[in-house]
């Protein structure tokens, strides 16, 4: 019970934290959406730019503050603003108010206070009243401090009722909001100690973060203590909620006042809503809370999508990150809160158009690793590989949705053809997914191995690779064009060159280091020794990789160790070693001396021509020297022998086999 008690005392202080943190946000949108005269003056101007440069200055430093200061800041805030509504809540009273016939002059027409004297003379009193104690509170005054400023607050409804004359009562009132604005000034100028200890311990603290852990951490750790995008986030919906509500209620007025009392229609619904999202985005803040909001929503979607899979990739969670940066680098490049209100619209639908086929993608790279995994594991629940293949086949029939629609609503332009280029590209690389996933499972069906599966294999993703190594370079040139005969800008020229790096050279360079892999392991696999027939059947063990039976033939390594040939070439993609004693699988010397070989487990076969290869002072160099050891008989496997660490760094150390070393024994004669 303590524990959840902690944690939503927890949950709150964090709620508040962001909610402390959004009105700084509010004071910077508006500063910078705030228009100005620049005909006033010099004087006026640089005024202007004055009160600008600071309420933007003051704000960013609140925001940024810790939890414990934000708290302080605003607690002083708030004595304050409580000190002002009581002194202006004086003020109205004695000007306005007549104690004993409870005649008064309401503020825009509206009559809220009471009529009966009594009745009003003791509301306010306890509004004053609870107004000064949480002035005194909040500024946590001393006892005497604290009565003389609570009575200094209800001096002027004394006022009130011996009759005062009106000027005799607005100068009480005035003289009390005096008493208590030089009371808050001089508790504000204690406070400026703290204010600068606390404004150079900030300043120390990351100073010493930039020196140790460079600007990259220092912002990340700032975004991550301010919990800038939850700020972003409250910023933005609240700003549409407010707005939302306003655009409603004078479109009810309107249609009031014109004699219209029916219903929102269709078009009246689309005309806010189309307001809401051209307001949503009309500057660089919005535009961060709109990313913020696509990041919540794209974080979820990301997740849902992984537990319908069942994927527990940890990589697969980025989709909330990559997806708002996507957009916040789409709005950059295109200039989208600068644009005018109808073509921002326009823009923004584009935008949103091209976030979704890259979502698409990302949900694509998301299901392709459990697709092959559930293909090589030959799982055979249905209720495992469904919503798989359900998420596959909606990622094929999506694409081709959108690029019908918009083919139907839209001509042809760069924009369409780069969104069309992206709806291929994924419906090919969902059929090569495909493809790839039922070559497996037709391999786990058939319970044989297939030594053609990994050609087939390759074969199917190098056709997949070089489409989409060619769709780079088609959407190089299409960005090309757009630079250079429609909208050319900066961040579009670094983009193209980041599109270029990444998705051209890039790919590029790993498809044909993948090639030359694949073609130096078939040299390497065809320069061993093959074993076929009643030499295969002799030797009677199984491949130390796949452990399945020799059907046809085998490799032997220079180690005398055997596989498969694809077991063998697979391994060999990744190391040029043996997988059993890590010794050099390609030796490039023509000349070997013969000997007979062994099998996995030390089984030396009859003659033959095989023996080219010698392990290097092996037991079989002893059974050949010291002729003391059958033929035919197993030796210790060599799986279960055991090196101590000496033993086995100075296996690990020995030199290049020379011809004349081959056939030497004194490594296990020589003592």
């Amino acid at each position: 019970m303590a524990s959840a008690n902690v944690r939503i005392g927890q949950q709150a202080l964090t709620v508040l934290d962001v909610a402390l943190r959004v009105p700084c946000i509010f004071i910077i949108d508006a500063i910078f959406n705030s228009y100005y005269d620049p005909g006033s003056g010099w004087a006026g101007t640089a005024g202007k730019i004055l009160i600008r440069v600071m309420g933007i200055t003051v704000s960013s430093v609140v925001l940024v503050l810790s939890q414990k200061a934000l708290f302080k800041v605003y607690t002083l805030f708030f004595a304050v603003l409580l000190g002002v509504a009581a002194v202006l809540i004086n003020y109205y009273a004695t000007s306005h108010i007549d104690f004993y016939s409870a005649y008064y002059k309401a503020a825009l027409g509206f009559r809220l206070l009471p009529r009966n004297g009594p009745t009003l003379w003791l509301g306010m009193a306890v509004v004053q009243l609870l107004f000064g104690m949480g002035y005194v509170v909040l500024l946590n005054l001393q006892s005497v401090f604290a009565a003389l400023m609570v009575l200094d607050i209800m001096i002027p409804l004394l006022g009130l009722i011996i009759e005062l004359p009106v000027d005799v009562r607005q100068l009480v009132a005035v003289a009390s909001g005096l008493a208590l604005a030089l009371n808050t000034a001089v508790c504000l100028a204690l406070k400026l100690k703290w204010f600068y200890y606390s404004c150079r311990y900030v300043y120390l603290l990351v100073r010493h973060m930039y020196r140790i852990y460079g600007l990259q951490l220092l912002v990340e750790d700032t975004w991550k203590r301010i919990r800038f995008p939850d700020v972003l986030r409250v910023f933005w919906l609240t700003r549409m909620t407010v707005q939302a509500i306003i655009l409603v209620y004078v479109v009810k007025v309107v249609r009031h006042e014109s004699g219209d009392h029916s219903y929102l229609t269709w078009d009246v619904f689309w005309d806010l809503f189309s307001n809401l999202i051209i307001s949503g985005c009309d500057s660089m803040l919005t535009v961060l809370g709109m990313s913020a909001v696509i990041s919540s929503i794209a974080h979820y979607l990301g997740l849902s999508i992984l537990a319908f899979i069942g994927s527990t990739e940890e990589e697969d969670k980025r989709l909330g990150f990559v997806a708002p940066v996507l957009f916040f680098i789409l709005a950059l490049q295109t200039g989208l809160s600068g644009l005018d209100p109808e073509e921002r619209l326009v823009r923004l639908s584009r935008n949103m158009c091209l976030l979704l086929t890259a979502i698409l993608h990302f949900i694509h790279g998301m299901t392709d690793p459990v697709l092959m995994s559930l293909s090589a594991s030959h799982v055979s629940s249905f209720r495992r590989h469904f919503p798989v293949l359900l998420v596959s086949l909606c990622l094929f029939v999506l694409p081709v949705v959108l690029s019908y629609a918009l083919w139907h609503h839209y001509a042809l332009n760069t924009w369409l053809f780069a969104v069309t280029a992206f709806c291929v590209e994924l419906c090919l690389k969902v059929v090569v997914s495909l493809t790839v996933y039922g070559l497996f499972m037709v391999d786990g069906y058939y319970n044989v191995l297939w030594e053609k599966l990994d050609d087939y294999v390759y074969y199917v993703r190098s056709m997949g690779s070089i489409i989409e190594f060619v769709f780079g370079v088609i959407m190089f040139g299409n960005g090309a064009y757009t630079m250079m005969f429609e909208a050319g800008s900066k961040i579009r020229a670094c983009m193209m060159c980041l599109h270029a790096y990444f998705n051209i050279y890039l790919q590029a360079k790993n498809g044909w280091k993948t090639f030359i892999n694949r073609r130096t392991a078939v040299k390497k696999i065809n320069s061993l020794p093959e074993v076929k027939g009643d030499q295969l059947r002799d030797i009677e063990d199984v491949c130390a990789i796949c452990y399945q039976e020799f059907a046809t033939s085998a490799r032997i390594t220079p180690c005398q160790h055997y596989f498969h040939a694809l077991c063998l070439r697979k391994w060999l993609y990744i190391q040029d070693t043996c997988p059993m004693c890590h010794q050099k699988v390609y030796i490039e010397e023509e000349v070997r001396d013969k000997a007979p070989f062994s099998n996995n487990n030390g089984y030396v076969a009859p003659g033959g021509d095989l023996g080219q290869f010698a392990a290097p002072g092996g037991a079989e160099d002893e059974a050949a020297a010291g002729g003391a050891e059958p033929e035919n008989e197993l030796l210790e496997d060599n799986d279960s022998i055991e090196y101590d660490e000496d033993e086995w760094g100075t296996q690990n150390r020995e030199t290049p086999i020379e011809e004349d070393y081959i056939n030497d024994d004194t490594d296990s004669n020589g003592d």
